[in-house]
């Protein structure tokens, strides 16, 4: 690919393919094509059980939860607007501008709020597909309007290059998608054997043993209450002490001062906290997370869970969360989290909220929170498992985010 000189960036993107060098040309949508749409399918035209899938604006993208007959869909396909292999579907509603490239299957998608752009020959669809992903659709700028009318997709200005060009932009980001989709399905497939691990690791519903177990195991588990085994609980509920506008302060002078949403797959994650000042974390003794602390989120994001590395100790937390301290002579902060992160123990902290309303977590009750326990060797072995298991998962995320970024870039410098 060849750097272009920021004169000419108005009429050609800063990267572009060797071999390419005419500028591109301005135009509106509607000078390129119409939109159109499927024929209005009415309530009484559906069914749970018919053989054609019928997608509407909350299903688009995922699977359908209404179908028609093969009947109707023949003869509206044969009368009606009817997308072709490789059209791009927008939706014009709720979520305004999401895409799916229609495959060949036999579906129809509902009127007005499902549409796509008839084009002739000048457009690519795959290019077309990059430019929605990065596109201000005209009117909407500033708009309280949830929907996408036709005027506003026509009215929009789009820059072209040739379409051999085109072709070309958009066959390298057809590439990039795939690998980006690719390692989605991997980072999948891996939170999918985590929770697997998770159900067999641990005893279900009445075993003192779990279904998988390391070898050299062989003791029952014993069933204990959260707050027999010795587990300090701390909330952030400082009162009068709390902090106030004034104690806030920025991430380079401040400390992180962590709510209910600043989790990531069961770790803490400071990339959108809140921060403290200095002499007011000084301050809020109570608060300050130590290495193997697990923190919960007992109002807000009830349940959430995150367990603290080296690299967050010294940071505190607000009044939506609370820190369980472990005796580890007791029980492993490594192993408590995973079995809290699990679907029982979810289901047992959960089950434990009060309050309509403003639901929370009061500590008392999460102090009754059965956990089955095997010996603390049991536990090393099986915190540790996990631990490498999440690191994994966090190595395959931090891939994803990257490719993501780089295909963030790409779009930005690729096109005008």
């Amino acid at each position: 690919m060849a750097k272009i000189d920021d004169s000419v960036k108005k009429k050609v993107p800063e990267l572009r393919f060797s071999g390419f060098t005419d500028d591109w040309e301005e135009r509106k949508l509607g000078e390129l094509g119409s939109v159109a749409m499927n024929r209005r399918i009415f309530k009484d035209q559906t069914s749970e059980n018919e053989e054609v899938p019928f997608f509407k604006i909350g299903t688009f993208g995922s699977k359908p939860d209404a179908f028609i007959s093969r009947e109707l869909f023949d003869e509206y396909k044969l009368k009606y607007p009817y997308p072709e292999i490789g059209d791009i579907l927008i939706s014009a509603s709720g979520s305004i501008g999401r895409t799916v490239v229609y495959q060949g299957e036999d579906e129809y998608f509902q009127d007005s709020n499902i549409v796509w752009l008839k084009h002739d020959d000048r457009l690519d669809n795959k290019f077309l597909k990059q430019f929605y992903s990065i596109v201000k659709w005209q009117g909407l700028e500033g708009s309280t309007i949830k929907r996408l009318y036709n005027k506003n997709i026509l009215d929009t200005d789009i820059s072209i290059p040739s379409t051999i060009e085109q072709q070309k932009i958009g066959s390298f980001f057809k590439q990039l998608d795939n690998t980006i989709a690719l390692h989605q399905r991997k980072l999948d497939l891996l939170k999918e054997q985590k929770k697997g691990f998770l159900q067999k690791m641990f005893p279900k519903n009445g075993a003192k043993v779990p279904e998988l177990r390391f070898a050299g195991f062989a003791d029952d588990w014993e069933e204990r209450k959260l707050g027999d085994t010795k587990t300090h609980f701390t909330d952030g509920n400082y009162g009068e002490s709390y902090p106030s506008a004034k104690d806030m302060s920025d991430k380079e002078n401040g400390v992180p001062f962590l709510r209910g949403s600043d989790f990531s797959n069961g770790y803490l994650d400071s990339s959108n906290a809140n921060y403290i000042r200095p002499e007011k974390h000084a301050e809020l003794t109570s608060g300050h997370i130590q290495q193997d602390d697990i923190i919960l989120a007992v109002r807000g994001s009830l349940g959430t869970l995150g367990y603290a590395t080296q690299e967050n100790e010294g940071w505190n937390i607000n009044s939506q969360l609370a820190i369980l301290r472990t005796n580890k002579s007791e029980i492993s902060g490594k192993f408590l989290i995973q079995y809290l992160l699990g679907s029982k123990g979810q289901k047992e902290i959960l089950s434990r909220n009060t309050g309509t309303a403003l639901k929370q977590l009061p500590i008392k009750q999460l102090k009754d929170i059965p956990v089955p326990v095997p010996t603390l060797e049991e536990q090393q072995k099986i915190g540790s498992f996990f631990k490498q298991l999440d690191k994994t998962i966090a190595l395959h995320q931090r891939k994803l985010d990257l490719l993501k970024e780089q295909k963030k870039g790409f779009l930005q410098k690729m096109f005008v």
